[in-house]
């Protein structure tokens, strides 16, 4: 018998250690989702249903459909601040931006993984425009501005609402820990794209060094290289760019709060701070809980903790996030029907993303 190692068994190691770690978050994906049901089931209960309907039903259709409409603008600039991130000479256009950002946002709302292949689904809804790791790069590329304006708005929020209200001190050390963490991660954000730094493709190559995982980074490593240097090369080559890419990242948060004020107003609140608070709850919960399909349960926790902090009633609370709830149930069936119209496949995407 040889006894020549089995190449195909290490290779094959690396994909199955990978394999389990996605297995296990989809356990807690799966977890999560019940106990978010659960919690869903309750503050439904707890508020109480009859109330829930009476406050759906002043907000009405007319209302909901100008939610649909707000949402669509808030597509429309993550659409247009992707199509500036795209590197030269590749180029997108919106017909081809909006649909692909439809799609993610439905891949990433309605399975306990989306989170991990949202990006993935956007870059392959342009695969017959870009090339993949082209598309991928300028997606990563659209996600560190969000995440920049985004880290800025939660710091403006977490902010307002410690220091604007009454709270236990418990959640005021845990919300100024929060802001000094965000803080730290938004500088060190910064230094890493202005100085360069390839953490990423750095400790792919150290882990080639010391003899892990082989298979898996005999090209991968040089992939990664890759990938990151079409990131700090848009940085270098189109830094004129930011500017309008950060604006149009604003924007989407700005109508995230007009969205959460015109439910404020037509149920009887109208007051932009609390809406402003609101939203930036509803946005940290949607980064902290993407493993829960639609936010269920957490949501509506999150909701109603900050309504019943800034006196509008746990109703107000669970009532937007359960209107909001149906915007996103809305817009993930159009990117449904644009992924079986695009041909596409639910597997094809998990798969390109390594889930």
């Amino acid at each position: 018998m040889s006894s020549e190692p089995n190449h195909h068994d290490a290779a094959d190691k690396p994909a199955a250690i990978h394999q389990r770690h996605v297995s296990r978050l989809k356990l807690l994906g799966i977890i999560l989702t019940v106990a978010g049901i659960g919690l869903f089931c309750y503050f439904v209960w707890s508020v109480g249903l009859a109330d829930i309907l009476g406050n759906i039903e002043r907000f009405g259709l007319a209302g909901f459909a100008i939610i649909l409409l707000i949402y669509f603008a808030r597509i429309l600039t993550r659409a247009s601040a992707w199509k500036l991130s795209v590197y030269d000479p590749y180029k997108l256009s919106l017909r081809d931006t909006i649909p692909a950002v439809i799609i993610g946002e439905a891949m990433s709302s309605m399975i306990p993984l989306g989170i991990l292949v949202s990006g993935t689904a956007k870059a392959v809804a342009v695969r017959k425009r870009l090339p993949l790791v082209v598309g991928l790069s300028s997606v990563a590329t659209e996600n560190l501005f969000y995440s920049f304006v985004t880290s800025v708005f939660l710091l403006l929020g977490s902010f307002a609402f410690v220091r604007g209200f009454q709270l236990d001190e418990g959640w005021r050390w845990s919300i100024d820990v929060l802001i000094g963490v965000l803080g730290g991660l938004l500088i060190l954000g910064i230094v890493m794209v202005v100085k360069q730094w390839h953490f990423a493709s750095e400790i792919c190559e150290k882990l080639y060094q010391r003899g892990f995982a082989r298979g898996l980074l005999e090209n991968g490593r040089a992939e990664v290289r890759l990938f990151e240097n079409l990131i700090y090369g848009f940085y270098r080559r189109h830094p004129r760019r930011f500017l309008p890419i950060c604006l149009f990242e604003a924007a989407f948060h700005l109508l995230g709060i007009a969205e959460v004020w015109l439910i404020l107003t037509r149920l009887g609140e109208s007051s932009l701070l609390n809406a402003f608070l609101l939203e930036t709850v509803s946005r940290l919960i949607t980064i902290v809980f993407k493993l829960v399909p639609f936010v269920i349960g957490v949501d509506e926790a999150g909701s109603q903790f900050v309504a019943e902090t800034i006196a509008a009633g746990a109703g107000i609370g669970i009532t937007i996030a359960i209107i909001r709830k149906g915007r996103i149930l809305f817009w993930t069936a159009i990117g449904l029907l644009l992924i079986v119209k695009r041909g596409l496949s639910l597997r094809e995407i998990q798969k390109t993303g390594g889930v």
